[in-house]
């Protein structure tokens, strides 16, 4: 496992989620220092695993998520692997989760016994709905949670259908949330010496960023619809198709970027006209003005579009692809790492981590772990496991082999 230098260096985490938010939140966690032992079913792993797309079976999600993470095969649902938990949960000083709601304490792993024996402990807990509420006990997938949160209703069109993004949305916010909520308790150790239970529901930090959706409603008794590429608080705004076919956007969200926008298209009278003078009007009569951008894009190449968008301060950007991304400089430069040590994936690239910090190295993606990896070398290492008794859990399944 590579472990690289950062604010959270020598903070180690037992990662016992799977999938998506849980993993989510311990790369986010390894990105600036921590090391993560991952706990994965000794025969099947992490069901990422087997997500698609795949290159020589090797899943491209689980690898984004799990890269130099230390993976341990353990079958929890048996006694004697719970009690290897346990016992992990002690040397470690967070543990991340995501069963749903009750199952850690029907195991007997709940945070009062894990803190009996660990009582700095910090236990980040992710589930659908939360640890409270009526619907605790409901499963939640990301997707449940971005219909349930109100962001399916107002994502597409007018005459589309509500649309969940073709990503792991929710479960990415959540996730990172969860390594925020994880930072700040552990800063609370710090001065306390306390630990912390963390809840994070998958919806609720998607429900967050949503814009006001909800306080429309409380307030103003309106119920948001969808926009497409609008935001319906700011006009014009928007994604447009150039001469050349090439998309961009354009977001002119306040009055002096309007104003450059109309004198860039070479239409500065647009600014006095009643319809466009303000962005209430310009809202009130927003089909209008987005014909009037739309036209002016579509008359010449999106280079050309974007140099004069540039000269004139308008805040625009082309609409990038992958293959965009991967060749553009800037991203080169400080977004995109390379994710090495894998003969499955051979050369790689994918997003850094989502913040950078001025006194924090770059981390080192270096392997992706296989399915129980490291399960002997941290058993012994952190509980002193004998070789003999290792073989012995294999033998029993409750490892894997070693």
């Amino acid at each position: 496992m590579s472990v690289t230098a950062g604010p959270l260096a020598g903070v180690s985490v037992l990662e016992l989620g799977t999938m998506y938010a849980a993993p989510t939140c311990g790369r986010m966690l390894r990105d600036f220092g921590a090391g993560v032992m991952k706990v994965e079913d000794p025969a099947t792993g992490d069901y990422a695993r087997h997500w698609t797309p795949q290159k020589n079976g090797l899943s491209l999600g689980f690898a984004r998520l799990n890269a130099g993470k230390q993976s341990v095969g353990i079958d929890l649902r048996q006694p004697d692997g719970r009690e290897l938990v346990r016992r992990l949960a002690a040397t470690v000083d967070v543990v991340v989760e995501s069963f749903r709601p009750g199952r850690l304490e029907s195991w007997g792993l709940g945070y009062e016994v894990l803190a009996a024996d660990n009582p700095g402990l910090i236990l980040t807990r992710v589930s659908g709905f939360g640890q409270t509420g009526p619907y605790r006990k409901l499963p939640g997938f990301g997707t449940v949670a971005e219909t349930a949160s109100g962001y399916a209703f107002i994502n597409g069109w007018p005459d589309t259908p509500p649309t969940s993004p073709p990503f792991g949305f929710a479960d990415s916010i959540a996730g990172i949330s969860a390594a925020m909520g994880t930072a700040m308790a552990l800063y609370r150790r710090e001065r306390t010496g306390t630990g912390e239970v963390i809840d994070v529901a998958l919806y609720e930090p998607l429900m967050f960023i949503m814009g006001d959706v909800i306080l429309k409603y409380s307030t103003l008794d309106e119920i948001q619809q969808r926009e497409g590429n609008g935001t319906g608080s700011a006009s014009p705004r928007g994604i447009y198709q150039a001469a050349d076919g090439g998309w961009l956007s354009i977001a002119a969200s306040n009055e002096v970027i309007a104003r450059r926008l109309f004198r860039a298209m070479g239409r500065p009278e647009l600014s006095d006209d009643p319809r466009f003078a303000t962005n209430q009007a310009r809202m009130a009569n927003n089909d209008a003005i987005q014909q009037e951008v739309s036209a002016w894009v579509a008359g010449r190449p999106r280079a050309e579009v974007l140099k004069i968008l540039d000269e004139f301060e308008v805040v625009s950007a082309p609409v990038n692809d992958a293959r965009d991304i991967t060749r553009d400089p800037h991203f080169l430069e400080r977004t995109l790492v390379s994710l090495t040590g894998s003969e499955a994936l051979g050369p790689a690239v994918m997003p850094g981590p989502v913040l950078h910090m001025a006194s924090s190295p770059a981390p080192v993606y270096d392997g992706v772990p296989a399915v129980g990896e490291h399960t002997a070398s941290v058993l012994a290492g952190a509980l002193n496991v004998p070789q003999a008794e290792l073989a012995e859990l294999a033998g029993r399944g409750i490892i894997g082999p070693v």
